[in-house]
């Protein structure tokens, strides 16, 4: 199964295509198309609590390998992989029971949020209700990264809500 190409569009847009790494907005090392370089880096906090002495996600290093600029292949390479993984997790977890524009828009939150947030979601508990309206409304409880609202994100979840509630017939 395959994604609309709006969809794509909208995702590449949100992302951004990026061939050099950087530190997302959630300290997170980042390359492509929103591709994450490092998933253990996730697990890290992104500030210091009292008693933690270990790493920040900010302090976690690019390696060597990593510090280069990425060919276009590679990174639609990654882009293509990951989608692989966010499209079979959305579908798992709808049981395949989604419309063109309410798989678009789950697997870009996925992609953004990940597919265990999605998993743990007002959004999917809501969808699986078939409350539609309820599901679409909640995409909007996800606009912070690394702890404060992002303009961005707004953005985001506004444009998902909207693919969301698009007519479109059932996959």
């Amino acid at each position: 199964m395959t994604l609309e190409p709006a969809v794509l569009k909208m995702l590449k847009h949100h992302e951004g295509v990026r061939n050099k790494p950087y530190l997302c907005p959630a300290q997170i090392w980042t390359v492509g198309v929103g591709h994450v370089l490092y998933q253990d880096q996730i697990k890290l906090p992104v500030v210091r609590k009292p008693g933690y002495e270990g790493k920040l996600r900010k302090e976690y290093s690019l390696r060597t390998e990593d510090f280069r600029i990425w060919s276009e292949g590679e990174i639609d390479d990654l882009l293509t992989q990951d989608l692989a993984t966010f499209t079979r997790g959305v579908l798992r977890l709808t049981h395949g029971r989604v419309t063109a524009g309410q798989f678009g828009a789950l697997v870009s939150f996925a992609f953004n949020a990940g597919l265990g947030n999605l998993q743990r979601s007002t959004i999917l508990m809501r969808h699986r209700r078939g409350d539609h309206q309820g599901a679409a409304d909640a995409f909007r409880m996800w606009t912070k990264g690394g702890g404060r609202v992002l303009p961005g994100l707004v953005k985001r979840r506004e444009d998902e809500r909207a693919l969301y509630l698009a007519s479109a017939a059932s996959i």
